[in-house]
């Protein structure tokens, strides 16, 4: 389990997390979202004892995790692929970690085993690594323990369609398996697949959680045209919410009638005007408007 309670955290005048709190159950997998700078990473970092935390607390398995013995027996953390020694080999790195966790070489076997670096990539070195196996590996690390709860920072990024579809496979076992994880991710559409739970972060704080198919129950229109902004300053003049992407495309909290109706009196052409889908990239789209076009502005 996992328990965030009031997290935050500021380098200076900037919040760069701001009074987040949320759950990760056992059974669970806990999609966790939002924009590149959200503060996606910087809440995974303090969960792991990697960065203090201004205010606030966080606990995985009942305890802070720099107080945990054994950290790597209880808690399995992914944060960055590329963090390994790129002179040693996969069974090299593996190995050291195992005798820092007082683990024996039996694991190591079977966890490149699991994830698909027995035999010849076992012995290749680090650096002629692609990135889907430094994620491989990486994922490796995490479950050599046999750990109760997995912490993932976008796990699938370098891995082939067929990688992305065994991950989900593997994180949906360990979870049925009663296990937690924790899984941020830009591919919306995988953790749509294999989330429980969503947890959405925006501008440092949680705009949404809950269950998945609660959260995805909510309904509007997906709307285009040639002049995004007119069609975004006609939707608001007539009184509808919206929320916009860097590619134009509004989702709008009306009828589409009444959204048609808005674009027609403000003389707007659409290229497209349907009921949005009660899927995961729409959801994001709303609850991160804000935070998608300020990234878009950098």
């Amino acid at each position: 389990m996992i328990a965030v309670e009031n997290l935050s955290k500021r380098y200076g005048e900037q919040a760069a997390v701001d009074d987040v709190s949320f759950v990760c159950t056992p059974g669970t997998v806990t999609g966790f979202l939002g924009p590149n700078g959200a503060g996606k990473s910087t809440t995974m970092r303090m969960i792991c004892g990697l960065t203090p935390p201004s205010a606030g607390r966080a606990t995985v398995a009942g305890r802070p995790y720099r107080s945990l013995p054994n950290p790597g027996r209880e808690v399995g953390v992914l944060l960055d692929a590329s963090a390994q020694h790129p002179g040693r080999t996969g069974r090299e790195v593996l190995t050291l970690a195992a005798r820092t966790m007082g683990l024996g070489t039996r694991q190591v076997t079977e966890k490149l085993e699991l994830v698909g670096l027995g035999g010849v990539a076992a012995k290749r070195r680090v650096r002629a690594y692609s990135l889907g196996m430094r994620q491989r590996l990486g994922l490796a690390h995490a479950l050599l323990g046999d750990p109760v709860v997995l912490v993932l920072d976008e796990p699938a990024n370098g891995l082939d369609p067929e990688g992305i579809f065994w991950m989900r496979g593997l994180l949906r076992d360990f979870a049925d398996r009663g296990g937690t994880v924790l899984l941020s991710s830009h591919l919306l559409r995988e953790v749509q697949e294999v989330a429980d739970r969503l947890v959405v972060i925006g501008g440092g704080r949680i705009v949404a959680q809950g269950e998945k198919a609660e959260l995805l129950a909510s309904t509007g229109t997906l709307v285009r045209a040639r002049e995004p902004h007119r069609l975004r300053a006609a939707l608001i003049a007539a009184g509808i919410t919206v929320a916009a992407a860097a590619d134009g495309t509004l989702i709008a909290e009306a009828e589409t009638g009444a959204v048609g109706q808005a674009a027609a009196d403000g003389a707007v052409v659409l290229t497209e005007l349907r009921p949005a889908e009660n899927g995961l990239e729409e959801l994001f789209l709303r609850l991160t408007a804000g935070e998608t076009i300020k990234e878009s502005l950098r």
